[in-house]
């Protein structure tokens, strides 16, 4: 665990699936804008996949190359100090 800025953060190791979603909308709309892909994806294969923008981050997204980072906040733990 890794603190920034005076707040608890966690890089997470497994990805929910709103995480996994949102990685992989964010990273087809870069590719459907024209973003060059980040792994070699030979001519037949783009051919069964149609050209696939969210394919081709699915695709993208299993040889974890998509460079997008996820931070899960944690929430802070409050010690209540007396003064007795």
């Amino acid at each position: 665990m890794a603190k920034k800025k005076g707040k608890n953060i966690e890089e997470p190791k497994q990805f929910t699936k709103y995480e996994k979603a949102r990685i992989l909308g964010s990273r087809a709309l870069q590719i459907s804008m024209g973003a060059p892909y980040l792994v070699k994806i030979d001519a037949k294969k783009l051919e069964e996949i149609r050209y696939s923008p969210l394919e081709i981050a699915k695709i993208e997204f299993d040889a974890g190359v998509i460079p997008i980072t996820v931070i899960r906040p944690l929430p802070e733990v409050e010690r209540a100090e007396s003064s007795k």
